[in-house]
């Protein structure tokens, strides 16, 4: 396998929300694997299947919708302990559980740690599948909202610092001579500045460009 790929957890490049999703299986029982792949595939989409947490861990990350089906119970690392693992950084892989030994208890465990399904085993195939459908739209869309805000943040990232001075007065309500008094430089010069803000963030109005800094908040306020 290529370890030169970013690994679960690592950042990737631009997503491929065109290309068939992939649905990753982690099960220590090899019949289970079989019989929930060839489902997988039939209904359309990718799978890869893994006997432990260990195996599925070593898999490079995707760059396209996918989700994963994770049993409880497993040799090594069980399957509570691998969603602690990948949870907080992978909004975009959603969890779905499934296992023969579960309790409500672990359920609520699971749930309260953001997977999207419990499932005991037996369970019907139309329940599962409706479950990966789901997972997939979701992470479709946050994979879809991620790449939307790396594009937000290298348009920032553009800016120059007195550039980025200005958009934050701008947004804040300020006028042109409120910005310069502010800034201490002319209000032209606060003109030139905004039509480079405006430019560089692809913004189409003062609306849309609030917008575009609300947006950037929370993200820019972990860089400091």
């Amino acid at each position: 396998m290529d370890t030169a790929h970013p690994r679960v957890g690592e950042p990737r490049g631009s997503p491929n929300l065109q290309a068939t999703p992939i649905v990753f299986v982690v099960d220590d029982d090899i019949s289970v694997r079989e019989s929930l792949e060839a489902l997988i595939r039939e209904a359309g989409w990718q799978a890869e299947t893994f006997a432990s947490a260990h195996e599925f861990l070593a898999r490079p990350r995707p760059s396209i919708p996918s989700c994963l089906v994770l049993d409880v119970t497993l040799p090594d690392l069980n399957g509570l302990d691998l969603q602690k693992r990948i949870g907080a950084d992978r909004a975009d892989m959603p969890i779905i559980f499934v296992t023969g030994y579960g309790d409500v208890p672990m359920s609520v465990q699971a749930m309260k740690a953001g997977a999207l399904e419990f499932l005991t085993k037996p369970f019907g195939e139309d329940k599962l599948l409706g479950a990966i459908r789901n997972a997939l739209e979701r992470s479709q869309l946050e994979l879809k909202q991620m790449a939307e805000m790396r594009s937000l943040l290298g348009c920032y990232d553009s800016l120059s610092r007195r550039e980025r001075e200005v958009m934050h007065l701008v947004v804040s309500g300020l006028l042109n001579k409120q910005v310069g008094a502010e800034l201490n430089i002319s209000e032209i010069t606060v003109k030139a500045h905004r039509g480079k803000v405006m430019q560089k963030m692809r913004a189409g109005s003062l609306a849309e460009l609030v917008n575009m800094e609300a947006r950037l908040r929370t993200v820019l306020s972990r860089r400091n």
